[in-house]
């Protein structure tokens, strides 16, 4: 019997919105955070940013020397509140859908509701329950400028 699980995370960044939903949309943002362990990298990230645009995202390992990869088709966006896209890893057909909501709040951050539905089972949920973490702690340190490229960080 197939059954469906999802995970919710909710992470609130000392960042405005704005740079919250871009930092999940720039290709140059995404490659610096969009993995799931901090040791790994973001070899690849693609971003067509449009319903029915395409994004993908490929992560190394680079103990295991393996790539990881997946991607999907935006259908929800909505700077700076909402994004959601489907997303398929290279080594599995199930499709699943990523909600992401960014709420500013009064002293300029931003709160993110992530929803990752339609996993495969409990054990898919806690791995990705795991890497979206891993992915989130990445977030934060991205968004306060570490990792990022001289030229960003004097902007």
């Amino acid at each position: 019997m197939e059954t469906a699980e999802a995970i919710y995370i909710e992470r609130t960044y000392d960042a405005p919105a704005e740079a919250v939903f871009d930092a999940w949309t720039d290709e140059r943002v995404l490659r610096r955070w969009f993995h799931a362990q901090r040791d790994w990298t973001t070899s690849e990230a693609s971003v067509d940013l449009r319903i029915g645009g395409a994004v993908r995202v490929v992560m190394h390992d680079p103990v295991k020397g393996e790539d990881h990869g997946g991607g999907g088709h935006y259908t929800e966006v909505d700077r700076p509140t909402r994004l959601a896209f489907t997303w398929t890893w290279d080594r599995d057909h199930r499709e699943t859908l990523i909600e992401i909501d960014f709420e500013a709040s009064a002293g300029g951050g931003t709160t993110v509701r992530f929803t990752h539905s339609n996993l495969r089972d409990l054990e898919a949920a806690r791995n990705h329950e795991e890497g979206w973490g891993n992915c989130f702690d990445n977030l934060e340190r991205a968004l306060a400028g570490e990792g990022a490229e001289s030229t960003e960080r004097s902007r």
